[in-house]
């Protein structure tokens, strides 16, 4: 009993966790049917395991989407059978997963009892479940970036290699998995010069490192960067997309005219090229594929060169945006299934949660910083790469989704500090107060 003691709160939080989710689908997502970029990501599956082929349309190969996440589903169709309810179960175990590390990491930086509220937290916070219940990718990227950035913690505070090779498979997979997983290379450099600098690990550690989080990246991902050079003649290290996102977030009618726009009226949000208005001209290119990416490019600069007042108030409406506590995704379980009273509960949930987790995330972060700025600087890392890519691209609920588990462990952040002045509440015995690992490195 002694040696398993140890993982019985990290257990019952996986529990916890997943048993929502269970729910989550059981009730909001019973009855599922994949739509948008889901449908893409089902079909593309799907063409996997009866056509042997990467394609959306049949025998025509795809460069537009990230090939990790259908490669996984077609694998567990492969398993269990074509019904994305699997698909959606896998999710769930990927979301409980994601709670634990919350839990593991709050635990290593703040305490034991910090860590296991947090993890409670993270299991009923609607921002961590309610990508379980659909096909996007944001469950799975999301539990990749953290797998990635707490492996970089482990090895600031063991200096054993071994995290750096979990964390490159990691960032690898996160990689395959979205595009713009690769930007968090920079993110690693950025990383290694504060180490460095702040004499945390031994250069030669850190530079060792990075060398084998950097070649398992790149090395993983290039075979698939060789396979669409050989489709489409052109270097497209993972996926084309981004001239396409560009160009829905830099136009005349995000900011004029919200008809187009996602119900609620924000401005600033995003919007099918199809709907900009005077339209793009693909030349005759239709379907697109990685030609219309191109002009989608060549559209954006030319609309940021001749509006620079208006590319500047995007920027701030991007940033506004992002910490909206809900901003309208079309084909989440919630909109497909509005009248059911599980939806109700969850579309209430996910309206309000958010706001007290989001100041106090904020709250958290300024008054355990000066105490605890070497073990938070990674999570501060990850908080700051998700805002800027938010500000350039765009900014949505959805893209906060890979920053929701370090708002989750602010939140714990917060909490230590309001028990410094009430231990026999939250605060542990200080024998208790880290990870054995961490506090030796303290």
């Amino acid at each position: 009993m002694k040696r398993i003691q140890p993982y019985l709160p990290a257990a019952a939080i996986f529990c916890l966790a997943l048993l929502v989710r269970i729910i989550y689908n059981a009730t909001v997502a019973h009855g599922y049917i994949p739509e948008y970029d889901a449908r893409s990501y089902n079909t593309i599956a799907l063409n996997l395991i009866n056509e042997h082929c990467f394609c959306q349309a049949a025998h025509a190969a795809a460069v537009g989407r990230a090939p990790f996440w259908p490669w996984l589903i077609a694998g567990i169709y492969i398993l269990t059978g074509q019904d994305n309810a699997h698909a959606r179960l896998f999710l769930c175990f990927i979301g409980a997963s994601t709670c634990t590390i919350v839990y593991l990491w709050t635990r290593d930086i703040f305490s034991k009892r910090i860590g296991i509220i947090t993890g409670i937290i993270a299991a009923l916070y609607p921002g961590l479940f309610i990508y379980d219940g659909w096909l996007y990718t944001e469950s799975l990227y999301t539990f990749l970036l953290l797998i990635f950035a707490y492996c970089l913690y482990r090895l600031q505070y063991t200096a054993q290699l071994r995290w750096a090779g979990l964390s490159g498979l990691a960032l690898a997979a996160a990689s395959l998995t979205r595009p713009n997983g690769l930007f968090y290379l920079g993110l690693l450099f950025v990383w290694a010069i504060l180490v460095i600098r702040a004499k945390l690990l031994p250069w030669r550690t850190t530079a060792r490192g990075v060398l084998i989080v950097t070649l398992l990246t790149v090395g993983l991902v290039a075979p698939w960067t060789v396979r669409n050079y050989t489709i489409s003649h052109t270097f497209i290290p993972v996926a084309t997309g981004n001239g396409k996102v560009l160009a829905g977030a830099y136009n005349d009618v995000v900011l004029t005219d919200l008809k187009f726009g996602y119900p609620g009226g924000y401005p600033g949000l995003w919007v099918s090229p199809g709907l900009i208005r005077p339209p793009i001209d693909y030349h005759g290119h239709t379907p697109c594929g990685y030609t219309c990416d191109t002009y989608d490019d060549a559209y954006v600069r030319q609309w940021i060169r001749t509006h620079p007042a208006q590319t500047l108030e995007l920027f701030g409406l991007h940033f506004i945006n992002m910490w909206r506590p809900y901003t309208s995704e079309e084909g989440l379980p919630v909109r497909e299934f509005p009248d059911r009273a599980s939806s109700k509960l969850v579309w209430s949930m996910m309206n309000i949660m958010p706001i007290p987790i989001i100041l106090l995330a904020f709250f958290g972060l300024l008054v355990t910083w000066r105490q605890r700025r070497q073990q938070l600087l990674l999570p501060v890392l990850l908080l700051l790469m998700d805002i800027a890519q938010c500000i350039v691209f765009y900014g949505s609920s959805r893209f906060r989704a890979p920053i929701e588990p370090i708002l989750v462990l602010l939140v714990g952040g917060a909490l230590w500090w309001l028990a410094q002045g009430s231990p026999k509440i939250l605060r542990s015995h200080p024998s208790q107060d880290a990870h054995p690992e961490s506090a030796q490195s303290r």
